[in-house]
């Protein structure tokens, strides 16, 4: 189920733009689609996410991610905002690998 389905229901052109973001943000341009994957993924791991880490995780991992490239990018998030992130992830990435 999409995490937003509730936004859709009540404001649907909110949901169609933020829909719309997403998809200009992630698409392969000077950086590979993964690429910006493991970026939003180490965003949502220092902001508590750990439901966006695991959804992030599974399409970084579906566009070529390896489980090492997962664990640097925890590594960053840990390194720029704390063992917080590392908690977060570890939320995140249960039962994935």
């Amino acid at each position: 189920m999409n995490p937003l389905e509730v936004i859709k229901e009540l404001d649907s052109e909110l949901f169609y733009n933020v829909g719309n973001t997403g998809k200009l943000s992630l698409e392969d341009g000077a950086l590979s689609k993964k690429h910006k994957l493991l970026i939003a993924l180490a965003l949502d791991a220092a902001h508590g996410a750990s439901d966006g880490v695991h959804s992030l995780a599974m399409q970084a991992i579906a566009n070529g991610a390896t489980k090492e490239e997962i664990m640097e990018t925890i590594r960053v998030s840990n390194f720029i905002s704390g063992v917080g992130s590392v908690y977060t992830a570890a939320q995140g990435l249960k039962g994935l690998f």
